[in-house]
């Protein structure tokens, strides 16, 4: 929990009402209440100070709604420190309201706060307030969201990697194709440049090869055929001094990011394992080690959070939004949603059509109709959370007979649909 535990008061509950305007240095805050009247607002710091003011003014305020432009970040943690009910709101809708109350266009922070505070008094009835996560799963969903971050940080630096080989070092590219395999860093960093790759040898090369298991009777031969000619085209002596030391730069600084996932993914599988709902998460077929945690903590462990599939369905953005307009009905991909949450399920549904003979007959299905992969991934990821809803609510792991029944006893389309062999 974050912090002591506390009781959320429902809408019918709350006294008064806050809008918080949140930043990196200070906060505002405006407190109205149920008629609409200013009772209290004020600026302060983001500081241990500044936080303390904050709890003293709302001692006056026991049953405090709270509306908030966020639903993550230090802001709301302490928030929910604090003893209110936090309601998050969506930066669209946010703008929304601050042009019914500022038609204007000018902006404050302590406008802001109380246009927040003025719409969860008048619409907060049917906003859903942010229940406090247990320990374990915020702190999954934590580390997970930031190994995310690192991953992307690895993809931006392989990049960079492989653009200095392309100007200064073409052979390196040719002989290995996985740039975000360790051992292509290595090769950089043990051969910097192609005058010092040729003049190494074939001794070192086949070394090389044979201590980071890379020696195939297939590749071997072209590997070594590309090292004797790797000078004989490759950038000017000036662009080869300049771009070898940002390649064996990057690479040090990929050997030490590798090192730290691979301490994250130890935490990971750690706090998953002692997860109460770990074989659950852990059954879904490709979900594997790294996207069954990742699921897990974005849903979380609140069953009431979802009362049913459609909500999380929503939340994951699988569902569409549908557009109507005159004569005009169509449906649109929901772009506001938990994009932690919508990654996690798209690259589940990609990997289950592989482990999942009715989910890569699903998928086929789907391109055979025109979708593109994107949204054929959606549709899938769609089902699957349905069923994964049910397994959740039942606290049931997935169990592929259990699901075929069940297909036959509803009388599923995919029955009559042949899965394709490769």
């Amino acid at each position: 929990m974050h912090g002591k535990a506390t009781r959320m008061h429902t809408f019918e509950e709350l006294t008064h009402f806050a809008g918080f305007d949140w930043a990196k240095e200070h906060h505002d805050a405006v407190i109205v209440d149920r008629q609409g009247a200013t009772v209290q607002s004020m600026t302060f710091a983001h500081t241990a100070e500044g936080w303390a003011q904050w709890r003293e003014m709302i001692k006056a305020y026991p049953a405090l709604g709270v509306a908030i432009e966020t639903n993550q970040g230090a802001a709301v943690e302490q928030l929910l420190q604090s003893q209110v009910t936090v309601y998050p709101m969506q930066p669209k809708a946010a703008e929304r309201y601050r042009d019914r109350h500022v038609p204007s266009g000018s902006k404050t922070d302590q406008t802001d706060a109380w246009c927040f505070a003025d719409a969860l008094r008048v619409d907060g009835q049917h906003w859903r307030p942010l229940a406090p996560e247990d320990a374990l799963t915020e702190e999954l969903r934590l580390l997970c969201r930031d190994e995310v971050e690192l991953i992307t940080q690895r993809t931006a630096l392989v990049n960079q990697l492989q653009q200095a080989l392309y100007e200064y070092y073409p052979a390196a590219l040719e002989a290995f194709g996985d740039w975000t395999a360790p051992y292509a860093w290595e090769f950089v960093l043990a051969f910097p440049t192609a005058q010092q790759l040729v003049k190494a040898g074939k001794r070192k090369w086949e070394k090389f090869l044979h201590t980071h298991k890379l020696w195939r009777p297939e590749t071997a031969p072209k590997r070594l055929e590309i090292f004797v000619r790797a000078d004989q085209f490759c950038g000017s002596e000036t662009v080869t001094r300049a771009k070898s030391r940002l390649a064996v730069s990057t690479a040090q600084v990929l050997r030490t990011l590798e090192k730290q996932l691979e301490e994250y993914r130890r935490a990971i599988e750690k706090l998953f394992a002692q997860h109460p709902d770990h074989d659950l998460f852990g059954s879904l077929p490709g979900a594997g080690a790294k996207l069954a945690p990742r699921l897990l903590s974005e849903i979380g462990s609140d069953r009431e959070q979802y009362p049913d599939g459609q909500g999380l369905q929503c939340v994951a953005g699988t569902a569409p939004v549908s557009f109507e307009s005159g004569k005009i009905r169509r449906a649109k991909i929901r772009w506001h949603c938990n994009r932690h949450l919508r990654h996690a399920v798209h690259l589940w549904a990609d990997c289950s059509r592989k482990f999942c003979a009715w989910a890569g007959t699903y998928y086929q299905a789907q391109r055979d109709n025109g979708k593109s992969h994107a949204c054929a991934l959606r549709c899938l990821g769609q089902r699957w959370l349905k069923i994964l809803w049910k397994m959740w609510q039942s606290r049931q792991p997935y169990d592929e007979t259990i699901h075929a029944l069940n297909q036959q006893k509803h009388g599923s389309w995919l029955l009559q649909l042949k899965p394709k062999t490769s």
